[in-house]
């Protein structure tokens, strides 16, 4: 198995030096091939479900309101949102292709760079930006905050603690009265489909920690498969909440969702992820 474990760092656009984290030389070795994943293909009816719970109020997200002419020339009219884990930017293009005013953050240098090729392409407002979540160091700038897919929340490393270092500063970054949309994977369900890998001799998912291994087989674009060992912290609903709170987030609710299958359901065992939906309060919240 490919050591994908190198302690080099790299350095973000803004000079910041981003440490290597595990899942870069796997987004190199992806690149383009990332979006052949089943679960990239529900982007449309994920962002379909999130704009309107996103958009604040004082603003027109409806899809007749990014036609007019008026929003497209005058674009702040439209939400400005942070894409945080971005990855190639699906979440960020599709939300910028509605009007919204977009930056994106990512960790792999080779995402950003497709995401920044396609906003480009397509002429979207939508900027990218190579960095790591954990040094996010922005107060109030965005009216919302989307972390998908386990972008970034979950993979950074350090359990509770990394991960609820990255919930305090999207909150941070976030305008009070701004909302957070935060996917995180299902911890019952690890528990109640384990994966068949012989190579993991049982020891895929430990309750202690929450964190779940696998070992996945990539292919790139042209065709070539390696297989990884992937580790990501998984949640409970009743986790969700409270690392919320802790990190400054009023929750306004949590639902059971699957990949492209967003909905107002509830919290489920039988559903790949959790969607937190939370805002940052006009007051700072007493914990």
């Amino acid at each position: 198995m490919d050591d994908f474990s190198s302690p080099s760092t790299g350095s973000g656009s803004s000079g910041q030096e981003v440490p290597e984290h595990w899942y870069q030389p796997i987004a190199d070795f992806l690149g383009t091939a990332y979006l052949r994943n089943a679960f990239t293909y529900g982007t449309v009816a994920e962002v379909d479900f999130l704009a309107p719970r996103l958009c604040p109020p004082g603003f027109s997200c409806s899809e007749e309101a990014v036609k007019t002419s008026e929003t497209r020339q005058n674009p702040k009219k439209m939400p400005c949102l942070l894409d945080a884990g971005c990855g190639p930017g699906r979440h960020a293009l599709e939300f910028a292709r509605r009007g919204w005013s977009v930056h994106g953050v990512d960790i792999s240098p080779r995402f950003i760079e497709l995401g920044r090729e396609a906003a480009q392409a397509e002429g979207l407002d939508c900027t990218f930006r190579l960095g790591d979540l954990r040094r996010l160091d922005v107060e109030a700038a965005y009216d919302a905050v989307v972390c998908l897919c386990q972008g970034g929340f979950g993979l950074v490393g350090g359990g509770l603690d990394g991960d609820l270092e990255i919930l305090r500063r999207l909150c941070r970054a976030l305008r009070p009265g701004g909302r957070l949309a935060l996917s995180a994977f299902n911890a019952f369900f690890v528990v109640k489909y384990p994966t068949e890998d012989s190579e993991l001799s049982g020891l895929e998912f430990d309750p202690a920690t929450g964190l779940h291994q696998e070992i996945a087989e990539l292919r790139d674009p042209e065709g070539n498969t390696r297989r990884v060992h992937a580790t990501t912290c998984c949640y409970t609903p009743r986790e969700l909440r409270a690392l919320s709170r802790l990190a400054g987030l009023h929750v306004i609710d949590v639902y059971g969702v699957s990949p492209g299958d967003y909905a107002e359901r509830a919290p489920s065992v039988d559903l790949h992820e959790y969607l937190l939906l939370a805002e940052r309060p006009l007051e700072p919240v007493s914990v």
